[in-house]
């Protein structure tokens, strides 16, 4: 009852695809946090990213601790997906709805996690490591520092990940305990 409460509101949304799974089916590696360190400009520099999420295996059992997961996509159209700053630009929509999909379940009495597809961008500079977070209830850390697979898991669900010409993808993952959903 609780789920189709839940699947009839998601209709309403603009989401492409959405996907129920259990956590113990995600993948975690450490090849993924490598390019987080590596590759990416907000490493050691935000709350949503490493080091401050933790290493990947305590994120694995942070992730883990919440035994089912919703995996909710959206698409964006731009101009020219190579242009970051239009690109970028459309993960303020994304994560909008995934706030409100959390809402959703959250006011299903489920305790929630929520992960999203890039780093935390809510403040101009993170007070990280310096001061606790600004908005911890706002922060959505990004699914990759948490070592996650995120296109095997999207691959396993059918859900193509789009990132070329006009479209882009983006993905959020909200994980929650429920017993009764």
């Amino acid at each position: 009852m609780i789920i189709e409460s839940i699947e009839q509101a998601l209709a309403t949304l603009p989401i492409a695809q959405y996907e129920w799974f259990r956590t113990e089916d995600l993948t975690f590696s450490e090849r993924v946090r490598t390019i987080c360190q590596t590759q990416c400009p907000r490493y050691g520099k935000s709350w949503a990213c490493p080091p401050a999420v933790g290493t990947v295996e305590e994120c694995r059992r942070k992730c883990l601790s919440y035994p089912n997961g919703l995996l909710i996509a959206t698409l964006h159209e731009v101009d020219d997906s190579s242009d970051m700053v239009q690109t970028l630009a459309t993960r303020v929509p994304h994560e909008e709805l995934t706030h409100q999909v959390a809402k959703l379940l959250k006011a299903s009495s489920a305790e929630i996690y929520a992960l999203s597809g890039d780093s935390c961008s809510i403040c101009d500079t993170c007070t990280f490591p310096n001061a606790p977070c600004a908005h911890p209830e706002q922060m959505l850390p990004c699914v990759e520092s948490h070592g996650i697979l995120v296109t095997e898991l999207m691959e396993s669900h059918g859900i193509s990940f789009q990132f070329s010409g006009n479209v882009v993808t983006w993905i959020s993952l909200i994980l929650f305990r429920k017993e009764d959903l």
